[in-house]
């Protein structure tokens, strides 16, 4: 399974919803790499194989696609055969390479909130440049002005800040 997760509470509750669906199973392996305040975070567990066997690979192959904000999860029933540690490596990272290859990707935009006030006569103008530049209002109040609270890529927010700053 290869999920999208934009936090470790949501890794958490990806995972608890594959375990449920895999009882039986006897090993739940996963990596995860997620963008926070303090930069990108990644963790594994290796689910009680040997250790670097089976998150370790799984992390491995995140990190040389270079994805965030995503948790790749692998199951496994044991079947009486013993892999090694060399097999179950292999067998972990080559069953999440096959989920990240059938699974969905798109590139990864930082977003941040930031504050706008705007006059009446300039919403439909900043609403059209917010969709243009996939941003999206967080908040906003009608008083003698508007005041917003957008979300934008932040890549492109001093640029579009700049654009609708209020002229006194």
């Amino acid at each position: 399974m290869a999920m999208p997760c934009e936090n470790e509470r949501e890794v958490g509750a990806a995972l608890r919803a594959f375990a449920t669906q895999h009882q039986s199973a006897h090993h739940l392996a996963y990596a995860f790499r997620i963008k926070t305040e303090q930069g990108i975070v990644p963790r594994f567990s290796d689910a009680g194989e040997p250790s670097g066997t089976a998150g370790m690979p799984v992390l491995k192959l995140i990190e040389g696609r270079d994805l965030i904000n995503v948790c790749v999860a692998v199951i496994r029933y044991y079947g009486g055969i013993n892999l090694g540690t060399g097999g179950l490596a292999r067998a972990y990272g080559g069953t999440a390479k096959l989920a990240l290859d059938a699974a969905k990707t798109s590139i990864f935009v930082e977003m941040q909130a930031y504050a706008l006030t705007i006059s009446y006569k300039q919403m439909d103008l900043m609403t059209n440049a917010l969709s243009k530049c996939n941003g999206s209002v967080v908040n906003k109040a009608f008083n003698e002005q508007i005041d917003l609270i957008l979300s934008l890529p932040v890549d492109e927010a001093v640029n579009f800040l700049n654009r609708f700053k209020t002229r006194e």
